[in-house]
Protein backbone atom coordinates (compact mmCIF):
# COMPACT_ATOMS: atom_id res chain seq x y z
CA UNK A 1 0.00 0.00 0.00
CA UNK A 2 0.76 3.73 -0.60
CA UNK A 3 0.52 7.27 0.16
CA UNK A 4 0.47 10.73 0.26
CA UNK A 5 0.14 13.41 2.65
CA UNK A 6 -2.80 15.35 2.19
CA UNK A 7 -2.59 18.05 5.22
CA UNK A 8 -0.17 20.14 6.03
CA UNK A 9 2.17 17.98 7.93
CA UNK A 10 2.29 14.77 9.72
CA UNK A 11 4.81 13.72 12.78
CA UNK A 12 6.83 10.72 12.14
CA UNK A 13 7.51 8.76 15.00
CA UNK A 14 9.94 5.95 15.75
CA UNK A 15 7.47 3.88 18.04
CA UNK A 16 3.68 3.56 17.62
CA UNK A 17 2.60 6.44 20.47
CA UNK A 18 1.43 9.55 20.61
CA UNK A 19 4.31 10.28 23.27
CA UNK A 20 6.76 8.17 21.35
CA UNK A 21 9.99 10.41 19.72
CA UNK A 22 9.14 12.46 16.87
CA UNK A 23 12.03 11.72 13.88
CA UNK A 24 10.87 13.81 10.88
CA UNK A 25 7.81 14.86 9.57
CA UNK A 26 5.61 14.60 6.28
CA UNK A 27 4.83 17.28 4.63
CA UNK A 28 1.86 18.22 2.36
CA UNK A 29 2.41 16.42 -0.77
CA UNK A 30 4.88 13.57 0.18
CA UNK A 31 4.45 10.22 -0.42
CA UNK A 32 5.35 7.14 1.05
CA UNK A 33 5.01 3.11 0.99
CA UNK A 34 3.36 0.97 4.00
CA UNK A 35 6.03 -1.49 5.11
CA UNK A 36 4.45 -2.55 8.48
CA UNK A 37 0.82 -2.31 10.39
CA UNK A 38 0.71 -2.19 14.15
CA UNK A 39 -3.17 -1.19 15.62
CA UNK A 40 -4.13 2.40 14.14
CA UNK A 41 -0.47 3.05 13.31
CA UNK A 42 1.37 2.33 9.64
CA UNK A 43 5.08 1.96 9.57
CA UNK A 44 6.20 4.01 6.49
CA UNK A 45 9.26 4.51 4.10
CA UNK A 46 9.79 7.90 2.76
CA UNK A 47 9.79 8.28 -0.96
CA UNK A 48 12.18 11.83 -0.87
CA UNK A 49 14.62 10.23 1.46
CA UNK A 50 13.64 6.36 2.30
CA UNK A 51 13.40 7.30 5.74
CA UNK A 52 11.06 5.25 8.07
CA UNK A 53 9.23 5.87 10.94
CA UNK A 54 5.24 5.40 12.34
CA UNK A 55 2.54 7.62 11.53
CA UNK A 56 -1.18 7.41 12.05
CA UNK A 57 -3.38 5.93 9.81
CA UNK A 58 -6.31 8.10 9.23
CA UNK A 59 -3.72 11.24 8.05
CA UNK A 60 -2.67 10.15 4.12
CA UNK A 61 -4.95 9.84 1.15
CA UNK A 62 -4.12 6.96 -1.39
CA UNK A 63 -1.40 6.74 -3.88
CA UNK A 64 -0.35 4.71 -6.73
CA UNK A 65 2.66 2.69 -6.78
CA UNK A 66 3.74 3.70 -10.13
CA UNK A 67 3.67 7.04 -8.80
CA UNK A 68 5.82 6.49 -5.42
CA UNK A 69 8.30 5.00 -7.57
CA UNK A 70 8.10 8.27 -10.05
CA UNK A 71 8.51 10.26 -6.85
CA UNK A 72 11.82 8.66 -5.75
CA UNK A 73 13.25 8.93 -9.22
CA UNK A 74 12.26 12.84 -9.69
CA UNK A 75 11.92 16.02 -7.77
CA UNK A 76 8.58 17.84 -7.71
CA UNK A 77 7.45 21.68 -7.66
CA UNK A 78 8.06 22.93 -4.31
CA UNK A 79 6.08 25.72 -2.76
CA UNK A 80 8.14 28.63 -1.75
CA UNK A 81 5.93 30.65 0.63
CA UNK A 82 6.33 30.09 4.05
CA UNK A 83 2.48 29.62 4.17
CA UNK A 84 -0.27 29.41 1.19
CA UNK A 85 -3.53 28.12 0.75
CA UNK A 86 -4.28 24.64 -0.94
CA UNK A 87 -7.59 24.77 -1.69
CA UNK A 88 -10.29 22.30 -3.31
CA UNK A 89 -14.05 21.87 -3.49
CA UNK A 90 -14.31 20.54 -0.30
CA UNK A 91 -11.25 21.99 2.30
CA UNK A 92 -8.39 24.90 2.50
CA UNK A 93 -5.07 23.80 3.25
CA UNK A 94 -2.03 25.65 4.54
CA UNK A 95 0.86 24.37 3.29
CA UNK A 96 3.98 25.44 4.05
CA UNK A 97 7.98 25.95 2.75
CA UNK A 98 9.07 23.17 0.59
CA UNK A 99 5.46 20.65 0.75
CA UNK A 100 6.09 18.80 -3.19
CA UNK A 101 3.47 19.85 -5.46
CA UNK A 102 2.82 16.58 -8.01
CA UNK A 103 1.31 16.96 -11.01
CA UNK A 104 2.00 20.31 -10.70
CA UNK A 105 0.66 21.92 -14.21
CA UNK A 106 0.76 25.83 -13.32
CA UNK A 107 -2.02 25.81 -11.30
CA UNK A 108 -3.51 22.42 -9.80
CA UNK A 109 -1.73 19.77 -8.14
CA UNK A 110 -3.61 16.67 -7.76
CA UNK A 111 -3.27 14.33 -4.73
CA UNK A 112 -5.08 11.13 -5.62
CA UNK A 113 -8.41 12.11 -6.60
CA UNK A 114 -8.71 15.36 -4.95
CA UNK A 115 -7.55 18.90 -7.01
CA UNK A 116 -5.87 21.68 -5.08
CA UNK A 117 -5.62 25.37 -6.59
CA UNK A 118 -2.31 26.47 -5.67
CA UNK A 119 -1.71 30.35 -6.16
CA UNK A 120 1.22 31.30 -4.24
CA UNK A 121 4.90 31.10 -5.25
CA UNK A 122 6.19 27.95 -6.78
CA UNK A 123 10.20 26.17 -7.91
CA UNK A 124 10.67 24.74 -10.95
CA UNK A 125 12.21 20.97 -10.49
CA UNK A 126 14.02 21.53 -13.51
CA UNK A 127 15.99 24.76 -13.10
CA UNK A 128 19.39 25.17 -11.56
CA UNK A 129 19.33 27.66 -9.07
CA UNK A 130 22.40 30.08 -8.52
CA UNK A 131 23.83 30.77 -4.60
CA UNK A 132 21.54 34.33 -4.11
CA UNK A 133 18.94 32.00 -3.92
CA UNK A 134 20.34 29.31 -2.11
CA UNK A 135 20.99 32.66 0.47
CA UNK A 136 17.40 33.17 0.07
CA UNK A 137 15.89 30.16 0.69
CA UNK A 138 18.31 29.64 3.89
CA UNK A 139 16.85 32.68 5.26
CA UNK A 140 13.81 32.12 4.91
CA UNK A 141 13.92 29.74 7.98
CA UNK A 142 15.42 32.19 9.92
CA UNK A 143 14.72 32.11 13.77
CA UNK A 144 12.03 29.38 13.25
CA UNK A 145 12.72 27.25 16.76
CA UNK A 146 14.64 24.49 17.15
CA UNK A 147 11.96 21.16 17.41
CA UNK A 148 13.64 17.43 16.80
CA UNK A 149 12.32 15.73 14.10
CA UNK A 150 11.01 19.32 12.76
CA UNK A 151 10.97 20.20 8.93
CA UNK A 152 8.91 23.72 8.64
CA UNK A 153 9.60 27.21 9.64
CA UNK A 154 6.98 26.63 12.56
CA UNK A 155 10.19 23.87 14.03
CA UNK A 156 12.82 22.45 12.44
CA UNK A 157 16.12 20.31 13.37
CA UNK A 158 19.71 20.80 11.79
CA UNK A 159 19.13 17.97 9.45
CA UNK A 160 15.84 18.99 8.33
CA UNK A 161 16.98 22.54 7.67
CA UNK A 162 19.70 21.52 5.26
CA UNK A 163 17.48 19.06 3.89
CA UNK A 164 14.49 21.53 3.42
CA UNK A 165 17.04 24.21 1.82
CA UNK A 166 18.77 21.52 -0.64
CA UNK A 167 15.18 19.86 -1.70
CA UNK A 168 14.28 23.68 -2.77
CA UNK A 169 17.18 23.79 -4.73
CA UNK A 170 16.63 20.73 -6.34
CA UNK A 171 19.06 18.59 -4.54
CA UNK A 172 17.93 15.23 -2.73
CA UNK A 173 19.49 15.04 0.92
CA UNK A 174 19.22 11.94 2.96
CA UNK A 175 17.43 12.90 6.49
CA UNK A 176 19.70 13.13 9.51
CA UNK A 177 23.19 14.51 9.87
CA UNK A 178 25.02 11.30 10.02
CA UNK A 179 23.43 10.58 6.81
CA UNK A 180 23.84 13.82 5.08
CA UNK A 181 27.61 13.01 5.99
CA UNK A 182 27.80 10.40 3.43
CA UNK A 183 27.07 12.19 0.61
CA UNK A 184 28.85 14.83 -1.52
CA UNK A 185 32.86 15.21 -1.87
CA UNK A 186 35.40 16.02 1.40
CA UNK A 187 36.65 19.46 1.25
CA UNK A 188 40.17 19.43 2.58
CA UNK A 189 40.97 23.09 3.21
CA UNK A 190 38.64 25.51 4.90
CA UNK A 191 39.26 28.31 2.44
CA UNK A 192 38.35 25.68 -0.46
CA UNK A 193 35.16 26.18 1.06
CA UNK A 194 32.17 27.31 -0.65
CA UNK A 195 28.91 29.16 0.01
CA UNK A 196 26.43 26.67 0.42
CA UNK A 197 28.79 23.78 1.17
CA UNK A 198 27.63 21.76 4.31
CA UNK A 199 29.71 21.39 7.79
CA UNK A 200 29.19 18.74 9.65
CA UNK A 201 30.08 18.67 13.70
CA UNK A 202 30.63 16.49 16.08
CA UNK A 203 33.06 13.29 17.95
CA UNK A 204 34.81 11.12 16.24
CA UNK A 205 32.44 8.62 16.61
CA UNK A 206 29.07 10.56 15.90
CA UNK A 207 28.52 13.35 13.26
CA UNK A 208 25.68 15.17 15.67
CA UNK A 209 25.08 18.64 13.53
CA UNK A 210 25.32 20.34 10.34
CA UNK A 211 24.84 23.71 8.66
CA UNK A 212 25.15 25.43 5.73
CA UNK A 213 28.21 27.55 5.08
CA UNK A 214 27.56 31.24 4.15
CA UNK A 215 30.02 34.00 3.15
CA UNK A 216 32.21 36.04 5.30
CA UNK A 217 32.79 33.09 7.56
CA UNK A 218 29.55 32.62 8.75
CA UNK A 219 27.26 29.69 8.98
CA UNK A 220 22.92 29.20 8.91
CA UNK A 221 22.43 26.25 11.32
CA UNK A 222 19.32 25.07 13.77
CA UNK A 223 20.79 25.63 17.56
CA UNK A 224 17.99 26.40 19.22
CA UNK A 225 16.67 28.29 16.85
CA UNK A 226 17.72 28.65 13.12
CA UNK A 227 20.56 31.32 12.98
CA UNK A 228 23.63 32.73 11.99
CA UNK A 229 26.99 32.43 13.95
CA UNK A 230 30.64 32.91 12.70
CA UNK A 231 32.86 29.39 11.71
CA UNK A 232 36.52 28.45 11.57
CA UNK A 233 38.81 25.80 11.43
CA UNK A 234 37.99 24.94 15.16
CA UNK A 235 34.09 24.97 14.58
CA UNK A 236 31.13 27.10 15.26
CA UNK A 237 31.63 30.23 17.69
CA UNK A 238 28.65 32.01 19.08
CA UNK A 239 28.99 35.51 19.16
CA UNK A 240 25.77 35.64 22.00
CA UNK A 241 27.32 32.43 24.21
CA UNK A 242 31.16 34.24 23.05
CA UNK A 243 32.54 29.99 22.99
CA UNK A 244 32.45 27.44 20.33
CA UNK A 245 30.05 25.39 20.79
CA UNK A 246 30.12 22.83 17.73
CA UNK A 247 33.57 21.40 16.95
CA UNK A 248 33.99 21.24 13.29
CA UNK A 249 34.66 17.93 11.55
CA UNK A 250 34.82 18.21 7.83
CA UNK A 251 33.33 20.10 4.81
CA UNK A 252 31.92 18.16 2.39
CA UNK A 253 30.46 19.68 -1.10
CA UNK A 254 27.62 18.30 -3.35
CA UNK A 255 28.24 17.61 -7.00
CA UNK A 256 26.11 19.53 -9.60
CA UNK A 257 25.30 22.44 -6.74
CA UNK A 258 27.44 25.08 -7.72
CA UNK A 259 26.87 27.01 -11.02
Amino acid sequence: MYGICDISCVPIRKETAHRSEQVSELLFGDSFEVIDEHKEWIKIRCSFDDYEGWILNTVFAPYSGIDFKNDRKKLHPCSYDILQPAISSKRQIPILIGSSLPNYDGMIVKLGKEKFSITGRVTNPKKKYDIAFLQKTALQFLHAPYRWGGKTPFGIDCSGFTQMVYKIMNVRLKRDAWQQATQGEFITFMNEACIGDLAFFGSEEKISHVGILLEDDQIIHASGKVKIDKIDQTGIYSIEQKKYTHKLRFIKHIKNFHI
